[in-house]
């Protein structure tokens, strides 16, 4: 996870963002760990439970509770949801419909967004490799979308241009821009 943290902070530091929306944020550790540097942060997710989880989390820090709502990727509203960098990590490879997500996710961008997702099939052979998931070939559960790093980088290109990738292993990030024909 060392090497994550590290790749994501460089491509965050490169994106020199004031604002960062994290879209799937899961119960808040990276939105939590830019509030406590003093980055303007805030964070979403489709759970309900999972919101409640990150309020909880920030209140034991001493951090600011509203900095979480509850919401769907794909309901994402320009007028509440925009900041000036937008990181939605881990989060494509579980939806039904990746590319509607990714459209919403271009209505919210401001300068830039940073994308991550499992690299396959080095995800999967990993998971097998430390005997889960044998019967799914070391597909996650809950894993429906899988893209090599070349196949992602094809698919965020698609809506974004790509200004840097890392590849922590075993992952795929991008830091990536609107493209020149949007706002």
């Amino acid at each position: 996870m060392s090497a994550y943290s590290a790749s994501l902070t460089k491509l965050i530091k490169k994106a020199n963002a004031d604002s960062i929306h994290e879209v799937g944020c899961g119960e808040g550790y990276w939105t939590l760990k830019w509030l406590e540097n003093g980055i303007d942060a805030r964070g979403s997710d489709f759970s309900e439970n999972i919101i409640k989880t990150a309020k909880r989390n920030a209140k034991e820090k001493n951090l600011p509770e509203n900095k979480f709502s509850v919401r769907n990727i794909y309901d994402l509203d320009p007028s509440t949801d925009s900041a000036n960098l937008i990181v939605c990590a881990e989060v494509l490879e579980h939806l039904d419909n990746p590319e509607r997500a990714l459209m919403s996710l271009t209505k919210v961008v401001g300068s830039f967004l940073i994308v991550c997702v499992p690299r396959e099939p080095i995800w999967s052979v990993l998971n097998m490799a430390r005997g889960k998931y044998w019967r799914d070939w070391g597909n996650t559960p809950g894993h429906i979308q899988r893209w090599s790093k070349s196949g992602f980088i094809g698919f965020i290109g698609k809506q974004f241009d790509i200004i840097d990738v890392e590849t922590p292993l075993p992952w795929t990030m991008l830091l990536c821009k609107q493209k020149n024909n949007r706002r």
